[in-house]
């Protein structure tokens, strides 16, 4: 095969699998084979210039900077929606399309309203040709080189003739959170919600900022659906997914109000589970033959209205402001709050960011305040109710210390540091979350049990863990320390030793290094003494891992500090090499995507998950029809009745526990 047919084979094989992993979330070939096919791919094409295709999948990691967005007029009006505030409004939203229509039964698609931003794509024989952003309904900008590096989009479809697509782009909560850490690290503006995000991401002139920002796209309309024999909405979702693209799945269609109103009072329970944020919830008129004769407004449809949820916005009062210091010294600002309970939790602290973040509120303790969670995760004061002043309020003065050891706070734009490595709160939140779940899983050293031993000297250092069983004597003269707790910490203290070693590397504590990319570290280096002598360079050609992060590496590998700490935990023959797992090949549970959900007592939830990912299954968060086994314990909610309705396959914990044995008696025999 010549070079140029390569060429095409490699678009075509890579946008097939860019399909199965983001769309299907399936995905045929690993991780590393993918990334050899697209550097091949970018390899040939910087050879084949007068080969470059705008549709190539390479162009999706980003790279061309625009000196502006170009306007587009769209070919149809992107309207807004009326809106429905309660049930009532729904059902004269019914009677009133029914008498327009003189229809006495009326079917409706109902779906969730996705909080990002609306664009349209536009499809020319089968091409991708622009995509568009609002604006003001009529004209909107042009962001496709921002769009094409969503991965889950098609950049080409099956369907020759031309067609127009609509949805929204949106930030995921958990990309969103990561983003603001960083953020907020580097010195830069947060972004107030996952929204804002989103737009601000798509509207970069530099596309691979976009790529960065980790989007996704649902996409719900298709204007001319009726120009290619589609007759109802929810038959315009179906060819969407055949063309391609990802459709959220939880798109029903209804025969009776009534039923819409339960289903949208279920849907509204169960929103803060959902991994992105909406912000209501859309009914449309299923049948299209209807659209013309219902009409529009001035700006918006007849055929459609949005049910929008009361705002999750209390207020309460700001009791007090104390701070708290992280590992790397970062001071925090946090509000004590009087307890008041707001989406599904209560509340009585939420943090204020920094000094900034409170001024530029004019936050005074003793304030009333508008408490949200922002995106629906983590409790956010916006503004202070000014007109519940009284005069007794008290001005927010920053502090110039560190509330621990007294050291003069330094300020590096936002924040405020303690840099003294040897301050008792940073060095308990470094042993702390060492001692972790996530990191060395050390049963028994939770937080109290850190703090205590702490105050009584007996650890001031990662290394002194693993020289506490020459202290067994003074933990016995500790207070609540009993001959069994001791014994019992002191060997899950032994046990960790033998963890693998990218548990010990998260351990650490590095600054953006995680569990995900301390286990790529480790995978790639197989032990501590080789991951060590690496350079930025090194670690910047593996996956996930950027120059923040690399350098962050190099400095704590090159610290005097880290060079005395790996000698002690090498004298106490604390594991340095990496430790992973083959998948089980031969496992029930090889292949299959998987959700948990209910309540697990055997198990907590990621230990059941590290189980199934080590017998090679995919742990997803949601079901849906590509689900092949759903996992259901004690008081299994909205995920059991989906997995019910798709037909997927149920078992509970102790058929679960069972396989699990069962394959360990084979392994063993």
């Amino acid at each position: 095969m010549n070079e140029k047919a390569r060429i095409i084979e490699l678009r075509d094989l890579l946008n097939r699998y860019n399909y199965e992993y983001y769309v299907l979330n399936d995905s045929s070939i690993s991780d590393a084979a993918f990334d050899q096919l697209m550097q091949e791919l970018i390899f040939l094409e910087a050879k084949h210039p007068d080969l470059d295709d705008p549709l190539s999948p390479s162009k999706r990691v980003g790279g061309e900077v625009a000196t502006e967005f170009k306007k587009i007029t769209h070919e149809r009006m992107m309207l807004s929606l009326a809106n429905a505030f309660n049930d009532d409004d729904l059902r004269q939203f019914d009677r009133r399309v029914k008498q327009l229509t003189g229809e006495t039964e009326m079917s409706y698609a109902v779906e969730l309203k996705i909080d990002g931003l609306a664009l349209s794509i536009k499809y020319e024989n089968g091409e991708l040709k622009y995509a568009a952003t609002r604006g003001d309904g009529e004209v909107g900008e042009d962001v496709t080189n921002n769009l094409i590096t969503i991965r889950s989009v098609p950049l080409k479809v099956a369907e020759k003739r031309d067609f127009e697509v609509r949805g929204e782009v949106f930030m995921p909560k958990e990309s969103w959170l990561k983003l603001n850490e960083a953020r907020e690290l580097s010195g830069e503006q947060l972004f107030a919600n996952p929204r804002n995000a989103a737009a601000g991401s798509m509207r970069q002139l530099d596309s691979k900022v976009a790529v960065s920002r980790k989007l996704e796209a649902f996409w719900y309309y298709v204007p001319n659906a009726t120009e290619l024999n589609i007759m109802n909405h929810f038959a315009s979702l179906a060819f969407l997914k055949e063309q391609g693209f990802l459709v959220n799945d939880k798109t029903k269609v209804f025969d009776h109000i009534e039923d819409v109103i339960t289903y949208i009072s279920e849907l509204s329970e169960n929103r803060y589970d959902l991994p992105y944020e909406i912000d209501g919830i859309v009914v449309k008129v299923n049948d299209f033959a209807l659209y013309d004769e219902l009409g529009y407004t001035a700006k918006t449809p007849r055929w459609a209205i949005a049910f929008k949820f009361p705002p999750d916005e209390v207020e309460t009062r700001l009791e007090d402001i104390f701070f708290t210091v992280g590992r790397t010294g970062k001071i925090t600002p946090n509000a004590q709050l009087e307890q008041v309970f707001i989406a599904g939790s209560k509340v009585q602290r939420a943090t204020l960011h920094n000094e900034s973040f409170i001024k530029e509120r004019d936050l005074k303790i003793g304030d009333y305040v508008f408490l949200r969670k922002a995106g629906d995760i983590i409790p956010e004061v916006i503004k202070p109710n000014v007109l519940k002043r009284t005069g007794e309020e008290k001005a927010f003065v920053m502090i110039d210390e560190c509330p621990k050891c007294g050291t003069p706070l330094t300020y590096k734009e936002p924040l405020h540091f303690c840099l003294n490595e040897s301050c008792p709160a940073r060095n308990i939140e470094k042993l702390i979350h060492f001692a972790s779940k996530g990191a060395m899983d050390i049963e028994g050293l939770g937080e109290r049990v850190v703090e205590i031993l702490f105050e009584h000297d007996l650890i001031k250092d990662i290394s002194d863990l693993y020289d506490l069983h020459t202290k067994r004597d003074e933990l016995l003269t500790i207070e609540g320390f009993g001959e069994r707790s001791v014994s019992k910490l002191l060997e899950a203290i032994e046990t960790s030793k033998n963890n693998s070693v990218e548990r010990l590397l998260f351990g650490f504590g590095i600054k953006e290094i995680g569990e995900k990319t301390s286990k790529i570290i480790a995978s790639s280096f197989s032990d501590l003494d080789s991951i060590k002598t690496k350079n930025a360079e090194d670690f910047m050609k593996l996956r996930d891992i950027g120059p923040i992060a690399s350098a962050a590496l190099v400095e704590f590998f090159s610290s005097e500090r880290t060079e005395i700490l790996l000698s002690a935990l090498s004298e106490a023959q604390v594991n340095f090499k990496y430790l992973g797992k083959f998948i089980d090949v031969n496992s029930y549970f090889h292949n299959k995507t998987i959700v948990l959900t209910g309540t697990l007592y055997e198990l907590n939830r990621r230990d059941a998950t590290k189980l199934l990912e080590e017998r090679g299954a995919k742990v997803t968060g949601s079901v849906s029809k590509n689900t092949d086994l759903l996992i259901a314990g004690a008081d299994a909610g909205s995920k059991f009745k989906r997995a019910t309705e798709l037909n997927v396959k149920i078992i509970n914990e102790q058929e679960f526990l069972e396989l699990l044995t069962k394959e360990q008696s084979e392994d063993e025999k």
